[in-house]
């Protein structure tokens, strides 16, 4: 899945943060929404300008993003 033909970053569109192209509904807000337990089905439903294909490349777009990361776990022992 090539997410650059769904997501783009445009700096006249909400400060340029990554979007879904046409929309102003970023990448962040719609992860925000399954973070929240909102179903494919749910999203679709409520954001009709939205399709799978742009869901499936939020996601492909985010494990780009974090592919290069690396995170390390904290101890939370104070």
């Amino acid at each position: 899945m090539k997410w650059q033909h769904h997501i783009e970053a445009n700096p006249d569109v909400l400060a340029g943060k990554p979007v879904v192209k046409g929309t102003r509904l970023s990448v962040e807000f719609l992860l925000s929404l399954f973070a929240e337990g909102w179903t494919h089905e749910q999203v679709l439903e409520n954001y009709p300008s939205l399709d799978r294909t742009a869901l499936q490349a939020v996601f492909a777009f985010s494990v780009d993003c974090l592919h290069d990361e690396q995170y390390f776990a904290q101890s939370l022992a104070a």
